[in-house]
């Protein structure tokens, strides 16, 4: 499978949940938001080559709702994708307002 076919159900499905998803960064200051990238790999070789490639990225949420029901559609959707997740963190930025959801993940 190219990596490619590998990220992009991800970012699809994340726009599905939250319309202001971007890759890498995003454009406006518009919330809630979703940020996702992919940040490297966990991988197997075997006779010199590639065997298996899973890929490892973040996803980061941002919104001013306690308790975004988006929160949990997130975590389904990474389930339904067959990803493994964890959440990483969630935190009150006070420069920004803003409630910050951090997810690491891992496709194969």
């Amino acid at each position: 499978m190219t990596l490619q076919a590998k990220l992009e159900p991800i970012g699809t499905a994340l726009a599905a949940i939250v319309p202001n998803t971007y890759h890498y960064w995003r454009p406006s200051k518009i919330t809630p938001f979703l940020i996702w990238a992919e940040d490297g790999e966990n991988g197997l070789e075997a006779d010199d080559i590639k065997a298996e490639q899973a890929i490892t990225g973040t996803a980061d949420y941002y919104t001013k709702s306690e308790f975004d029901a988006n929160v949990d559609s997130i975590q389904d959707c990474f389930n339904n994708l067959g990803l493994s997740w964890r959440l990483e963190s969630v935190m009150y930025e006070e420069e920004t307002g803003l409630i910050h959801y951090s997810w690491d993940w891992e496709a194969l």
